[in-house]
């Protein structure tokens, strides 16, 4: 078990039923500062190896998730204890800091007994997982590679992906070698109309590739199709650096003895920048997204490494076009394939390794998520409480998840890799009888930290089931979607396609020619203008209407907003009034902002309100939602 610090009030006892975590629970690696409080005016801060120099009152523990635990010890009773607890804790985080290789804990471990457990998704982690995907998005072009299956390809790469049907291994192999860390190009999603998605890492310049070999980089990345988009992930995106200093800044400004004032704060909020970032990555994706589902197209998400922002584009990306993502088993499933099995340094990114490349990119994708999640709340079947419960679950410890930067160290750390044979069962992948291995839990086994009660809040109950994806559409959709000009070539980049003349920056290539002038666009400020460019075809092309289930969010402004319930956490003040993941929550923060409404209609004057309402009458779910996000007289939202 990773070590904890676990508080246990008078009269509470740990749930049996979730044997890994309670709320008193906190992971030591998750703390970020711990404070000794005596009185009005002592308080230390307490780093790993300091001294106490007084006997606490109550000592405050500031997670790096933006929670707050505050332990108040009683007079008389626990206060001659609590200068040993408090130095106990001083001294755990002090150990905890030198030697940070958590395993994971097993099944039996957790108390769940030595058998095998199903995971609750597929992890990615056979052939047969990827090959049931590929089948599940009507892939029919592609194939299930085994060429990375010894990690020999790439160690940050997963052991199966997809590539075209007519491409072989052993080309793959060598085209691979041509690309930053080995990482070439693979299929991400394939669109139900017949676009491909695809992500790589960057070319590596310095290499020499024969003609075979670009011819197969070129074949790879065109994927079959005659119009192809290059993106540049890295456009017009924070930088690694920007990420870490913005999270760090928002998360300085969110503390409770922040020293910001009131009518600043703010201000304060805008200058983090971590709004802006936010914008910027939905405006991309959804840029990127009207690319995908305009035309019939191969496009391509390249950044240097492959790791960071391709994951986070490809996943909003399908989260806004493809309904069967926005489904609680789909995005999980999205998680696991995009960030997961794709290699995202998680141990790295969250500061677990101790080197400066720290930088929180999938805490800024759900973040995202969460925005989405609040301009769509009936197109999505989670809710904000299972994102909350995602968010947390990447400071704790439990699981090899987010635990480790590669499947090639996941694998090793859970004992996969003492064989390369690979022993396929339907279903989920389960060891042989007899075999020594011992499956690892995944974040995604939530009954073991999180009780019945809260995994059903998990469900958002506002979520239209007409937005199933068993009701959204065919796989097959030619209608809505219509080619490209022929052997067209584009680079994306800062909001405009321009023409290409070849896809491989080596040497020149006859085989991918660019298009006459007369297709260049005009440059595309935000999606709405790439949209109405995209589908504001000439005349010959045809009429293309939007897809169904397609969503273009906005992020001008108001539209982007701070996810309080996550990063006010430590302000219990701010929280009044957002306690409402669940429907029994919602009526008790209805019933409050009827209370102010009560106290503040007499000074509505009726030009402001020509339709009294009776303050006792209960409002519909359509209305609640109203002004919940704004959308009723904006004298309720300023004074509430």
């Amino acid at each position: 078990m990773p070590p904890r610090v676990t508080f246990q009030p008078c009269g509470w006892q740990r749930n049996q039923d979730t044997p890994l975590s309670s709320e008193y629970d906190f992971a030591l690696v998750n703390i970020g500062r711990l404070e000794a409080v005596s009185g009005l005016s002592r308080v230390q801060l307490l780093r790993p190896g300091s001294l106490l120099k007084f006997i606490p009152e109550e000592i405050l523990i500031h997670g790096r998730d933006f929670r707050l635990l505050r332990v108040a010890f009683e007079a008389g009773g626990l206060e001659p204890q609590a200068f040993q607890v408090t130095m106990a804790i001083v001294q755990a985080r002090g150990r905890s800091s030198q030697a940070q290789q958590y395993v994971g804990i097993t099944p039996s471990k957790a108390g769940q007994g030595s058998g095998s457990r199903k995971p609750p998704i597929p992890l990615m982690e056979t052939a047969e997982d990827w090959e049931t995907e590929r089948k599940k998005q009507g892939a029919r072009g592609w194939r299930v590679s085994t060429v990375n299956e010894r990690f020999d390809v790439a160690t940050s790469l997963p052991r199966y992906f997809w590539v075209p049907n007519r491409i072989l291994d052993s080309e793959i192999r060598r085209a691979f070698g041509h690309f930053h860390q080995g990482r070439g190009p693979r299929l991400s999603w394939h669109q139900p109309g017949g676009s491909d998605l695809l992500r790589c890492g960057g070319f590596y310049t310095a290499s020499d590739p024969n003609k075979e070999d670009i011819r197969a980089v070129e074949s790879m990345l065109q994927a079959g199709h005659s119009d192809v988009v290059l993106v540049d992930s890295m456009d017009e995106l924070p930088s690694l650096a920007d990420v870490q200093l913005a999270h760090l800044r928002l998360r300085a400004l969110c503390l409770p003895d922040s020293s910001v004032a009131e009518d600043k704060w703010l201000s304060a909020l805008e200058g983090t920048r971590w709004l802006d970032y936010v914008r910027a990555c939905l405006r991309k994706a959804s840029d990127i997204s009207v690319l995908v589902t305009s035309r019939v197209r191969s496009v391509i998400l390249q950044e240097r490494g492959d790791r960071d922002l391709n994951g986070l584009l490809s996943s909003l990306v399908q989260l806004l076009s493809a309904p069967e993502a926005r489904t609680l088993f789909g995005f999980q499933s999205l998680v696991q394939r995009e960030w997961v099995a794709a290699g995202h340094p998680f141990l790295t990114r969250l500061g677990g390794t101790g080197v400066s490349e720290e930088s929180p990119v999938f805490l800024l994708f759900l973040d995202c998520v969460w925005q989405l999640l609040q301009q769509f709340p009936a197109d999505f079947e989670f809710s904000e409480f299972f994102l909350l419960a995602l968010h947390d679950s990447v400071r704790v410890p439990d699981t090899l998840t987010f635990l480790r930067n590669t499947p090639w160290e996941r694998g090793k750390q859970s004992g996969q890799l003492n064989s390369y044979t690979q022993v396929c069962t339907p279903g989920y992948s389960q060891p042989p009888a007899g075999s020594s291995f011992h499956p690892q839990l995944s974040v995604w086994d939530w009954d073991l930290r999180y009780s019945s009660a809260q995994i059903l809040q998990f469900q958002n109950p506002g979520y239209d089931l007409e937005h199933c994806p068993d009701s959204w559409l065919p796989r097959t959709q030619p209608s809505f979607l219509v080619p490209g000009p022929p052997s067209s070539v584009w680079l994306f980049s800062r909001g405009m396609l321009t023409p290409l003349n070849q896809l491989c920056p080596w040497r020149d290539s006859p085989s991918l020619l660019a298009v006459s002038s007369r297709w260049f666009p005009r440059p595309a400020i935000s999606s709405e203008s790439l949209a109405d460019q995209e589908w504001g075809l000439p005349s010959h092309w045809g009429a293309c209407p939007l897809p169904p289930g397609l969503l273009l969010p906005g992020y001008l402004g108001p539209q982007i907003r701070l996810w309080r319930r996550c990063y006010l956490r430590g302000r219990p003040e701010v929280q009044t009034g957002l306690s409402a993941p669940v429907i029994s929550g919602l009526q008790d923060e209805l019933a409050h902002l009827q209370e102010l409404l009560r106290k503040w209609t007499p000074r509505i004057s009726p030009e402001d309100h020509s339709e009294k309402r009776d303050t006792n009458t209960i409002l519909n779910p359509m209305e609640i939602a109203g002004i919940l996000k704004g959308q009723f007289h904006p004298f309720w939202i300023t004074r509430c």
